[in-house]
């Protein structure tokens, strides 16, 4: 076993695991603060019931999202010390501020939003969860500066050995930094638009289902209320599910396009400094024009698949060269180009030192391993744009007030929660994978002492941390994160089938404690988040 390959398998778990809290906490977060404005400006209950409920379950999305995090720290001095060194004098400045100043701003203004109900004044709550959920994009930015840095590192030089920073506004303003940043707050939004909509899709469901609303001739809702329990099914509850519907909508299709727009600006840049990545992810082998929509590969020998197992099925001429300079003319280099002008700039081997282990002397694979980067980047394209399309749908669908009462299409609206993570995690693993063999990867616009700047994913790792070691922690952490990933969705499910009394008990008919007659209901004694309200 190869400590190497555990310790990238161990990363890439716990990273993607740890990113499926990240969009929804952003994005979630500032929709929760836009609705807690609309309700102090416009003193109406449904917005108050939105902002409370939402809120509840962005506080669960929250917490996982600390404690999952944390680990992404230990794992840099522990699986990775090599890599630590190399990047430390850069990575000290953005993380520092994504901890000191970021962080340390979320979480206070989180915790006064979180216990300042009824003791804050309005404005001043307000503002809390304002501060908390901006210093939340801040805190992205941040980390999105030092991965960007690895991806297209500037305001360096190398001094014994490790990149010094020489410029830090350069570091911070890194164009990489300011291309990634709005295309992963766009993929935010997408994932919290999907998430009010599959949820408040399941609600107006189970209103029809219950008979409680029903539709009159021309299809259009009727609106009743079962009060025999409390205030959870009223009016005013049919008005939050079928808003928080229609903003989800809104809010999924905007950032799409948002996605779409940031996402192309992304890869003009990723063609000029990473060209490997973007021609293994058009599976471009040869020089040209043409987009290769659809390709059939084998797998062979060493897991990696290659231009002779690549077999073009669908091009459409002229897409390639626009995609990467919005003209259909200029040639794009393929893969087969590429390789060797990688191999005579950083060389054909891995160096005979010490710090590679038994890796020393190996051959360098500069080409990543096509069938992630190709499947990976169709699959981010795809999931966006299915949800983006069943928002529009389910906008379409419910312009008479309610959901159809399909029990099948419910489901598919729940599932289609999904969509978007799937395509913000499809987008990581193919940034992240296509910048192999690199872990920091050179700059191929800067001079050449500059372009120096690299570190092989080979050299990253730790030299004492044996096989056995990192196949304990990687077994340990994957079964703590599992055991993390049944509490959290389990505690969703309890609060989301709970509807709105979940997070404001004092809607159901039963005295505190009780919970009410419906089952789905937390109850007030037993409610670990009963504080947060």
């Amino acid at each position: 076993m190869d400590p190497l390959e555990i310790a990238r398998w161990q990363f890439g778990i716990t990273t993607v695991y740890h990113f499926l809290m990240v969009p929804l906490t952003i994005g979630l977060g500032i929709v929760v603060a836009v609705l807690q404005t609309v309700w102090v400006r416009t003193d109406r209950e449904e917005y108050l019931r939105m902002t409370k409920f939402w809120g509840k379950l962005f506080l669960i999305n929250f917490i996982m999202g600390v404690a999952t995090g944390l680990v992404q720290e230990f794992q840099f001095g522990m699986a990775w010390n090599e890599y630590s060194r190399f990047v430390g004098d850069v990575f000290g400045a953005p993380l520092a501020m994504e901890s000191l100043l970021a962080f340390f701003v979320e979480s206070t203004f989180l915790g006064l939003w979180i216990f300042g109900w009824q003791r804050l004044p309005r404005l001043v709550h307000l503002a809390c969860i304002w501060a908390a959920t901006l210093a939340s994009v801040f805190s992205a930015y941040f980390i999105l500066v030092a991965n960007s840095w690895m991806q297209h590192p500037v305001g360096v030089e190398m001094v014994d050995g490790r990149a010094v920073m020489t410029d830090a506004w350069a570091v911070f303003t890194n164009n990489t930094a300011l291309v990634t940043f709005p295309h992963t707050i766009f993929g935010a939004f997408a994932v919290a638009g999907g998430f009010l909509i599959g949820i408040a899709w399941f609600h107006l469901y189970r209103r029809r289902a219950a008979g409680i609303d029903t539709v009159d001739a021309t299809g259009h809702v009727v609106v009743g209320e079962d009060t025999a329990h409390g205030a959870g099914r009223d009016k005013t509850d049919h008005a939050v599910w079928l808003k928080s519907l229609r903003i989800g909508a809104v809010v999924a299709m905007v950032a799409f396009a948002g996605v779409a727009l940031s996402g192309h600006a992304q890869a003009q840049l990723m063609f000029k400094q990473q060209p490997m990545k973007m021609a293994a992810a058009e599976a471009a082998c040869h020089d040209g024009t043409g987009f290769s929509v659809l390709t059939i590969g084998n797998l062979k020998g060493n897991g990696a698949t290659t231009c002779d197992d690549v077999v073009a099925v669908f091009e459409l001429p002229g897409l390639l060269s626009f995609l990467a300079n919005d003209n259909f003319t200029t040639e794009i280099p393929g893969v087969n180009t590429l390789l060797p002008q990688y191999q005579e700039k950083y060389g054909t081997h891995l160096p005979d030192d010490p710090m590679y282990g038994e890796r020393a002397g190996q051959e360098i694979n500069y080409l990543p391993l096509m069938e992630v980067t190709y499947w990976g980047f169709r699959l981010m394209i795809t999931f966006g744009g299915l949800a983006a399309f069943a928002a529009l749908v389910a906008l379409w669908m419910v312009r008479k007030g309610t959901v159809p009462d399909n029990k099948w299409i419910s489901r598919l609206a729940v599932f289609g929660i999904l969509a978007p993570f799937g395509a913000n995690s499809a987008g990581w693993i193919f940034t992240e994978m296509g910048r192999q063999p690199f872990v920091v990867a050179p700059n191929p616009t800067m001079d050449g002492s500059v372009d120096q700047v690299f570190m092989y994913t080979a050299a990253a790792v730790s030299p004492g941390v044996s096989a056995g070691e990192m196949l304990f922690s990687l077994i340990a952490l994957t079964a703590v994160y599992g055991a993390l990933a049944v509490i959290e969705v389990k505690m969703l499910v309890r609060y989301i089938r709970g509807g709105v009394p979940s997070a404001m008990p004092e809607l159901a008919a039963a005295p505190p404690g009780d919970g009410g007659s419906d089952d789905d209901t937390p109850k007030d004694d037993g409610d670990v988040l009963a504080f947060a309200y």
